[in-house]
């Protein structure tokens, strides 16, 4: 972080860019150990749904995953094609499509199961700074999920 700025439209005094770079930083870290596993950042997190609890809908897993249709469906695709899921449609409501873990993908968690600590000890922090950090995230998330005006004009 650069010298506190009295520039509102300085960088450092943003809050989108930090969060942005982390972004883009935290999914390359992720690239080398979802890659044995031919998994993109994005399919990943639909497996971590899917591996907590499986079938879910496409809408389910978009509110989950804060994705839109447009942006999932490919995924969805992508994770059918490799044998990851299987993609019905809802035998209640033909208009849902479910998702659901074949048997490939549900052995797949296995493989990935070292993940999470592994790249948790990559960003170096202790578990204590780690949680703090992650608490912290989530308020963010949070704190955006809840609609608070008009928003930017």
């Amino acid at each position: 972080m650069t010298e506190k700025s009295t520039d509102d439209l300085a960088l450092g005094q943003q809050i989108c860019f930090p969060v942005y770079a982390a972004s883009n930083m935290l999914t390359r870290l992720y690239r080398p150990a979802l890659g044995p596993l031919g998994l993109t950042y994005p399919q990943y997190l639909v497996m971590l749904v899917l591996w907590e609890e499986a079938p879910q809908s496409v809408s389910s897993l978009g509110a989950r995953l804060h994705l839109d249709s447009g942006t999932l469906t490919p995924l969805l695709k992508r994770l059918e094609t490799a044998g990851y899921v299987a993609r019905a449609r809802d035998a209640e409501d033909e208009r849902r499509v479910k998702v659901s873990l074949t048997e490939a993908g549900a052995a797949l968690r296995a493989r990935a199961e070292p993940i999470p600590r592994k790249l948790a000890g990559d960003l170096g922090l202790s578990e204590a700074e780690f949680e703090a950090l992650r608490r912290s995230v989530w308020s963010l998330v949070k704190a955006l999920e809840t609609p608070r005006g008009a928003g930017i004009p």
